[in-house]
């Protein structure tokens, strides 16, 4: 799950001043991790410690609290009900990614993203996001072709993955929808060739960069199994001690390995 928190930490700058140019710095003054990485470790620590996804959620957002989440998740995770809010955001797909990555099985992947959604993303497509997401890390990760993987989130969920990012650049922008971010995330890693490319092909589409490089993060990395140095090393500065501890911990129970070159 490293490769969505970088993705997170590098797009941070972007989110509100986009980026169409494949050239900018990966990291500037500024650079830090956003609602994206907290939530991505609530879930996380919520496999490993077999707790309630909302539970989870709720106490890591509590503890981080100035992390820019949505107004409807402040709402949320500030009330002791534990009724969702119906939403077709993508915050459901940006935290997803350990799922992808803790679970052996299609089916199982798919029932445990609806169940880490649904505690507030409950819209259809606040589901369909998440699913999408951890359905083609658990796929990258297990060996399917770019091929494979295009055409079964495309066939299962009807994303047009069929795209370019030149055809989509020029018009897209900031939406915070799943709808409208976790297809365009997953073409910004089908058309990489390696981790660094993803990345910089992903937050240059303009969009929600944060959220959209996190969700092509994960993937890349479960592909490519490989985060240049450089990276992993500015990123792990950047992070408490307690998500680098739950972070060890994830990798080492899932066996999770990447290369870092």
């Amino acid at each position: 799950m490293l490769g969505a928190i970088a993705g997170d930490v590098i797009g941070f700058v972007y989110e509100y001043y986009p980026m169409k140019d494949y050239a900018f710095p990966l990291f500037q003054k500024h650079s830090t991790f956003t609602d994206d990485t907290v939530l991505t470790i609530a879930i996380a620590d919520a496999i490993l410690e077999k707790k309630d996804y909302g539970l989870s959620l709720r106490t890591f957002g509590r503890k981080y609290p100035g992390a820019g989440y949505g107004l409807m998740f402040l709402e949320w995770i500030n009330k002791e009900e534990n009724e969702p809010y119906n939403s077709w955001g993508n915050g459901s797909a940006m935290r997803v990614s350990p799922i992808g990555f803790a679970y052996n099985s299609m089916a199982d992947v798919l029932t445990q993203a609806e169940k880490s959604a649904s505690v507030t993303h409950n819209h259809p497509e606040g589901i369909k996001g998440a699913q999408a997401t951890a359905l083609a890390i658990y796929l990258a990760r297990t060996g399917r072709t770019k091929v494979e993987i295009k055409d079964e989130i495309s066939s299962r969920f009807g994303y047009n993955l069929y795209r370019t990012l030149e055809e989509i650049r020029p018009t897209y922008c900031f939406n915070e929808s799943c709808y409208r971010t976790v297809p365009e995330a997953i073409i910004a890693f089908l058309e990489s060739d390696d981790y660094e490319d993803a990345i910089r092909k992903s937050v240059s589409l303009g969009g929600d960069s944060d959220t959209q490089a996190c969700i092509t993060g994960g993937i890349a990395q479960a592909f490519y199994k490989s985060i240049p140095k450089k990276i992993v090393e500015r990123v792990n500065q950047l992070l408490p001690e307690e998500f680098l501890k739950i972070i060890d911990k994830f990798n080492s129970k899932f066996d999770v390995e990447f290369l870092t070159k």
